[in-house]
């Protein structure tokens, strides 16, 4: 599984592991990455992402991936979340 955040905000970090005699070496941390498959209403469909544990937490206090997508700025998200932003975007203005 990718380390890599699809909706964005999570990365990679870097720094010094610190031993007990004050020795350093380069380390990483990773992010917690789940995939999970999230139901869009707009699409009447599931979708598969991998996504880190916090984005879980915001998408439920959002509402669900719907009112996240429609409410996130384009710059953050991956490619293929944009075309699912426009996907969700489109279908809710034509039900309304």
């Amino acid at each position: 599984m990718a380390r890599k955040h699809v909706l964005g905000g999570k990365a990679p970090q870097s720094g010094n592991k610190v031993s007990h005699s004050n020795r350093k070496s380069r380390r990483k941390w990773l992010p917690n990455m789940q995939t999970k498959t999230v139901f869009s209403v707009a699409l009447g469909r599931s979708v598969r992402l991998s996504m880190p544990v916090c984005m879980i937490r915001t998408l439920d206090r959002a509402g669900g991936l719907d009112n996240y997508l429609i409410g996130a700025a384009a710059d953050d998200l991956s490619r293929s979340m944009r075309r699912l932003q426009a996907l969700i975007r489109e279908r809710s203005r034509a039900s309304a």
